[in-house]
């Protein structure tokens, strides 16, 4: 991160707020605490915030209507909801609000902070209007549009394959981890992901097969290079 984030945690039990406040901060965050909807929502108005973590189930202003309400001030920013609900009706009523995921209680803080660093890293790339178009070989690579072509074909990615392709040009002939690729896209780096990551790679990899200057190499248990010897 270039900057110091700033979250904005409401959490009305203070002994899990305490707990997160001091995970989060050790890990580079800023982060500040609140206990009820109706303080935070006070709170967010008085100062900038870049992110939001959220109970559901809080005093004077449920987290539902503290998220719409967020949201009607700063629709772009990302918010994440710590839940001991786990029903399908909640978590839908929350994606239409715009909620970005949901953590279940118990959690573990280590899933907390790929899903927060995995938001914060998507939103950056799709922020970034000045590296959305990449040469690749003979190959034009739009991320915007999702789209791979040359003079003689064109193909549409999927949002998925758009997104690992972008991270292999930002570090084009440079290594990229496996473990940054699989936070921003899956919000965490086990086993079932892994497998899902060298599914997308593969086909990457037929994409570009017409031209022999372009590589996908493999560096066992470290990451990625796209090379380009054009």
């Amino acid at each position: 991160m270039s900057r110091i984030v700033n979250i904005l945690l409401v959490e009305d039990d203070l002994n899990l707020g305490f707990l997160l406040v001091e995970f989060l901060e050790v890990k580079g965050f800023s982060v500040k605490l609140y206990r009820d909807g109706l303080t935070a929502f006070t709170g967010f108005q008085g100062a900038h915030f870049d992110f939001c973590i959220l109970d559901v189930g809080l005093p004077k202003m449920d987290g539902f209507t503290l998220a719409k309400k967020i949201k009607a001030i700063n629709a772009q920013i990302p918010i994440v909801f710590l839940t001991a609900r786990s029903l399908k009706e909640d978590k839908m009523k929350g994606y239409e609000i715009g909620v970005d995921d949901y953590v279940t209680k118990p959690f573990d803080e280590d899933e907390l902070l790929y899903k927060i660093n995995a938001i914060l890293n998507r939103s950056h790339l799709s922020k970034d209007p000045d590296n959305n178009t990449f040469q690749i070989g003979r190959f034009q690579f739009d991320f915007q549009n999702q789209l791979l072509e040359t003079d003689e074909e064109k193909r549409r990615l999927t949002e998925r394959e758009s997104t690992i392709l972008k991270l292999l040009c930002l570090s084009k002939n440079n290594v990229i981890r496996r473990e940054q690729i699989l936070t921003v896209i899956w919000g965490e780096n086990d086993y079932f992901a892994g497998r899902s990551l060298d599914v997308f790679i593969s086909k990457l990899r037929k994409y570009f097969s017409s031209d022999p200057s372009i590589s996908i190499e493999n560096i066992p248990k470290v990451g990625f290079i796209l090379q380009d010897n054009s």
